[in-house]
């Protein structure tokens, strides 16, 4: 279901709880807020009104990536860039990695997997926007 995007800086500065395989509703609710919103590209829970550590993103070819209980175990290449966000008016310039790599929760057959990969570039700055939602950090 396509939700409305949330701008209460209570709700997107609030540290989010983890994730469980329940909550796979709210990861098809990002995705189709995502898909409804003109070049989105990323969307974390909280964004939505949801205080729950889900993220989505779309990859190069428009398929949406599901990320629940992210973490950024280590990165490499740190450069500052401005970044946009879809819930926030203001360019923010930020420090990102070109190179991460994630540790994060799948869900397969109703239950988490645990699953550890590096991402590179544009793929991995979403990712850590996303990972920034989900502590509750404002950039």
């Amino acid at each position: 279901m396509i939700k409305e995007l949330v701008r209460d800086e209570a709700i997107l500065s609030a540290r989010c709880e983890k994730a469980t395989p329940e909550d796979a509703a709210v990861a098809q609710d990002l995705i189709d807020t995502l898909r409804a919103i003109e070049d989105g590209a990323c969307l974390a829970a909280n964004q939505i009104g949801v205080t729950k550590q889900v993220a989505v993103y779309f990859d190069d070819d428009q398929q949406p990536h599901v990320l629940y209980n992210p973490r950024v175990m280590m990165g490499l290449g740190a450069a500052r860039v401005e970044e946009g966000c879809l819930t926030r008016d203001e360019v923010s310039k930020v420090t990102r990695y070109g190179k991460i790599k994630l540790c994060f929760d799948e869900l397969v057959d109703g239950a988490f997997r645990q699953r550890k990969r590096d991402y590179v570039g544009w793929e991995a700055q979403m990712i850590q926007h996303m990972v920034d939602h989900c502590a509750g950090r404002l950039i």
